[in-house]
């Protein structure tokens, strides 16, 4: 059946963090051009912001856009590493969907 990849595995575990780290780091980047871009249209469309307004704006866009991506990158990394299918359902057959 071939090998199984799971988080059990050392090995494999490596390389899957590996690989969502990088993707986080990308999305850094990403979510610092759109703060950025976010910050600009304010600015071209209402002026010079003040301090409080700029900062949260940009770290709600910022931080929005990581925790995003964060359990996203958490929800692939469960289901390609089989978490997903290792999970016992107790109820099943306990519940009338009738």
């Amino acid at each position: 059946m071939g090998t199984r990849h799971d988080l059990d595995d050392p090995d494999y575990a490596a390389f899957a963090w590996g690989r969502y780290r990088r993707i986080l780091k990308w999305m850094a980047l990403v979510s610092l051009v759109t703060a950025g871009a976010a910050e600009l249209l304010l600015y071209r469309s209402l002026g010079e912001l003040n301090f409080v307004t700029a900062s949260a704006t940009f770290l709600g866009v910022f931080l929005t856009m990581m925790l995003a991506a964060a359990l996203m990158g958490l929800m692939f990394l469960s289901s390609g590493s089989g978490h997903d299918e290792r999970v016992e359902d107790r109820l099943k057959g306990e519940i009338d969907l009738d």
